[in-house]
């Protein structure tokens, strides 16, 4: 890990790096911090103290923005100053404000303006060929060693922009930031040393003027930026600036460009062939934005945090009635269910300081890493702009998060922010432990999320999954004697997507989301939590069967919190729905991932054939499609080169015979196809270039999704239409008005054709209509998932319910007892009360409940992340009299008791073997204890 000590020097006196993980020392180096503030700002220092010790109570919204905003470079350049990358920090600053005082800036200035200017010229008067010349002879005179065109034009753009507003100043009498005995022609813009530039530039520099001479340079950029919107030689050099980048228009009926195909008695919708991309294999499928184009997002912004209309945080509300409006495709405009302070970080972000920014988002979301691109986006349907593209927010905090990360020390800066964080009033350190032990079941977002606020509470948190979930290494976790390594590098914990092996930790993030997202960011999570010593986790048990309420108040825990995530897959009306070749989608998701199918080293079973269908029109659904057309050319070319291993060993007859007839044909229906792959695969390296298997897996059948409504009543679409559009573009075609009504079967009662209804929309309403039979060798069915309450059904009178969920209570505090009140509101987490409990109450003890679970949260993993940091001050609430009580002088006497509870939970959780007996040569004995 670039280390060999446990230990690392910091750039604040007094304080070790184990020093960091402990919570009195945490408090200290804050007071340290205050010192500091106090002594470079002593107004913005009392601001923010009192601030803190309201919490906002009498701030207005735009305040409170205001103060954090101010504070953001101080926490920026103080943690810096604690692991010593303050150059690094500071070059990176350099980077982005030069981005915004040179493209940005003449972006703003003259590129969105030039159009206007020359819109009554026709360019066909002018000398095309010459003009054409102009920037490469400026750029070659000015910026001759940068090899990045489009910043080499926006620095000299600039400056010659900023030297004709100085003289426009001084002609109207009015200040200017440049000195008004400037010599233009000794600046660094003089071309006196390149000749060919001198004999272009000619006019120019004949110019006695100075003021002639800037304004001749910028007209010749201005007509050259003019031209490249038109000229299909420039248009193809400018493709991708973001100099020239404009917002699109919004339709909300037509989110997903599409192209029809006409296949067998029906019409699916497919991707613009020119927009597609080439997919091979499992690595990383959506690389995110480049600096440039994320720094563009954060210029579209247009921070309106102070004047309190944030909408992309708190979403977009009617005057007359205060509720939330709904967009045109109808979807509540609620903002980030999280509330994290948007547009407040896009300012730090602006100002260079990503330290500082991501301090602010962590604040509200300190489980960032599970959250940004290709995960959420309620904010960006709650952005300002809605009749155009929106900033694209998730872009934005994954680009702040990777920026810190890949800095040296950018892991321990994230998980350090996660601990103490100044800008987060409510709780700026972590407490110590308070004694009480909390079990939380299921790690999913939901569960992580609430470990983490728990554990910053001074509990204990014991977290449990019904999955496996691997240990991390104790170097990078650390013991009760040593602190763990710190690790400089975020590089030696990175690994493609394609090779790693899963840790189990994360639930649905981990096995329910395609690697269209960067599965990295959970290993950062895990190993945040992993290294807080009140913090433990155990794989394989499952809550209700390995694990029941009355065994977790015996084993001595204090509350439980139920956060194990959606339950059951949706069975639909298709007959013969039980035969082979039909999945559950969700099922072949993990299938695929939990058991490494997708790695050419794994031997697990999962077999897909072609064609294949996908039924629903969910983000389950679009993943399910996209990694089943992954997944083939992986399956058949392992087929093939097994098969050659094992041919070359037994021989064909031997071999062959191990198969029945229907196991030969689909044999040599992988052998057949893993040639052609194999064959287009050579023909791509030949050629220099990414194979592309479209036209193979779509001759075979490719992969449909199919529909019983339009695409665009479908949750996808109104959710994150970006998701299809992905999937479009990876070769997935989309049948609209398609309801599966039965399974046909072959010979081998092996599924052959679906027979679907044709459905049509008249007068609001979808109609049936006439029968078709649809080739489909494997069928896949995402019907949506009902909440996980599996513990009610094996515990009958364990809970109230209502109706498929548990029955929500809101507690009332009343003279420091607690009684429950039922709620039935199901709207979103911001309308109405969390009501977090479930009906349990029993001895005092109470049980929680959070994400998929919960009516208010379920649907996606912001909205469960949000159940948590909504509910977790209930349970603080609970014992908040005991805690209040403490003895600080007991803290060593709790300490040693949370270790002797810990060591009772590997005791009870942790799978031990205790002896091996080889009994006869093929035949050995292992005994497990496993309490």
């Amino acid at each position: 890990m670039n280390s060999t000590e446990n230990n690392l020097s910091l750039g604040i006196p007094n304080f070790s790096y184990s020093d960091l993980y402990k919570p009195e020392k945490l408090e200290q180096l804050l007071n340290v911090f205050d010192n500091s503030v106090k002594a470079h700002d002593k107004d913005l220092f009392l601001r923010y103290s009192d601030y803190r010790e309201t919490q906002g109570k009498d701030l207005k919204p735009e305040d409170i923005s205001e103060i954090l905003v101010e504070m953001g470079p101080y926490v920026g350049k103080f943690v810096a100053t604690l692991f010593k990358v303050e150059q690094e920090r500071e070059n990176k600053a350099k980077i982005i404000t030069s981005e915004f005082d040179s493209e940005f800036f003449f972006r703003k200035e003259v590129v969105s303006k030039v159009a206007k200017k020359f819109k009554k010229e026709n360019i066909a008067d002018w000398d095309i060929k010459q003009i054409k010349k102009t920037v490469p002879l400026l750029i070659n005179a000015t910026s001759p060693d940068n090899p990045d065109y489009e910043q080499a034009i926006s620095m000299v753009g600039a400056e010659l922009t900023r030297l004709s507003m100085h003289y426009a100043a001084l002609n109207a009498d009015k200040t200017s930031d440049y000195p008004a005995d400037i010599k233009i022609k000794k600046l660094p813009l003089s071309l006196s040393s390149n000749t060919e530039a001198n004999q272009f530039f000619a006019d120019a520099l004949a110019e006695t003027e100075d003021e002639a001479f800037i304004t001749t340079l910028l007209n010749q950029l201005e007509h050259w930026l003019h031209i490249a919107g038109q000229d299909p030689e420039l248009q193809s050099l400018t493709k991708n600036w973001m100099l020239f980048k404009t917002p699109g228009r919004t339709d909300f009926n037509n989110l997903v460009e599409v192209e029809e195909e006409h296949l067998e008695g029906y019409v699916a919708l497919t991707g613009p062939k020119e927009k597609r991309r080439r997919r091979d294999g499992f690595a990383l499928t959506d690389k995110r934005m480049e600096q440039r184009e994320v720094l563009y997002e954060v210029d579209h912004c247009i921070y309106c945090h102070d004047r309190d209309t944030d909408s992309c945080s708190k979403g977009m509300k009617n005057k007359k009635d205060g509720q939330f409006k709904t967009n045109p495709l109808g979807v509540n405009i609620i903002g980030c269910p999280l509330e994290e302070k948007i547009s407040e970080m896009h300012l730090v972000k602006k100002q260079g300081d990503d330290i500082g920014a991501l301090a602010m988002i962590i604040i509200d979301n300190p489980m960032c890493p599970g959250t940004g691109h290709r995960i959420c986006n309620d904010c960006m349907k709650g952005c300002i702009y809605q009749k155009t593209e929106p900033v694209n927010i998730p872009q934005i905090e994954t680009n702040v998060l990777t920026e810190v990360l890949f800095m040296p020390y950018g892991f321990e800066i994230y998980s350090f922010l996660t601990r103490w964080n100044p800008l987060n009033v409510k709780r700026p350190h972590a407490l110590p432990y308070n004694g009480k032990n909390i079990l939380v079941a299921g790690l999913g977002p939901a569960g992580y999320t609430l470990a983490h606020y728990l554990i910053n509470e001074g509990f204990g948190v014991v977290g449990i999954d019904g999955l496996k979930i691997e240990p991390l290494p104790e170097e990078l976790v650390g013991s009760d004697d040593t602190s763990p390594l710190p690790i400089r590098d975020f590089n030696t914990l990175y690994e493609d997507l394609d090779k790693r092996v899963l840790a189990g930790f994360g639930g649905v993030a981990e096995y329910g989301i395609t690697v269209r997202w960067d599965k990295n960011f959970l290993k950062v999570i895990y190993l945040t939590l992993a290294r807080r010593n009140t913090f433990s986790s155990y794989g394989g048990i499952r809550f209700g069967g390995t694990l029941t309420i009355e065994d977790s108040w015996v084993l001595g825990f204090d509350h439980i919190a139920i956060a194990v995530g959606a339950g059951r897959p949706t069975i639909i009306g298709l007959k013969n729905n039980l035969v082979r070749g039909i999945r559950k989608a969700s099922d072949f998701l993990m299938g695929l991932q939990l058991t490494g199918a997708a790695k050419a080293s794994s031997l697990a079973n999962l077999q897909v054939r072609l064609p294949a269908g996908v039924i629903g029109g969910g983000l389950t659904a679009t993943d399910t499609a996209t990694e089943l057309l992954a997944y083939y050319p992986v399956q058949v070319e392992k087929t093939l080169d097994r098969y050659e291993r094992l041919l070359a060993k037994y021989g064909k007859e031997t071999l062959m015979a191990r198969f029945d007839a229907e196991e030969q044909e689909i044999l040599e229906e992988f052998l057949s196809h893993g040639e052609a792959i194999r064959n287009e695969r050579d023909r791509a390296l030949a050629a220099r270039e990414e194979p592309d298997f479209q036209p193979l897996l779509n001759a075979w059948g490719g992969v449909t999704l199919f529909y019983r409504k339009s695409m665009r009543n479908a949750p996808a679409y109104t959710q994150n239409h970006e998701e299809i559009e992905k999937a479009l573009e990876e070769g997935i075609a989309w049948a609209e008005g398609m309801n599966p009504k039965e399974a046909l079967t072959d010979d081998n009662q092996h599924l052959k054709a679906v027979r679907f209804e044709k459905m049509t929309e008249q007068d609001g309403r979808w109609v049936a209509g006439e029968e078709i039979d649809v080739s489909l060798r494997n069928l896949y069915v995402a019907a949506g998932t009902s909440p996980n309450t599996i513990y009610q059904d094996e515990h009958p009178g364990a809970f109230e319910m209502d109706n498929k969920f548990f029955q929500r209570f809101e507690p009332e505090w009343q003279n420091n007892a607690i009684e429950l009140q039922p709620s039935h509101d199901t709207e979103s987490p911001k309308i109405g009360k969390p009501a977090p409990f479930t009906s349990y109450q029993e001895n005092g003890r109470y049980i929680s409940y959070y994400g998929d679970n919960h009516p208010v949260y379920a649907g996606n993993v912001v909205k469960a992340m949000a159940s948590a940091k909504d509910g977790y001050p209930y349970v603080v609430e609970l014992f908040s009299q005991e805690i209040r009580q403490l003895d600080p002088n007991q803290q060593h006497d709790r300490d040693q008791s949370l270790k002797q509870f810990q060591q009772q939970m590997d005791n009870a959780f942790l799978a031990t073997i205790e002896e091996v007996k080889r009994l006869t040569p093929t035949i050995i004995e292992v005994i497990v204890k496993a309490p």
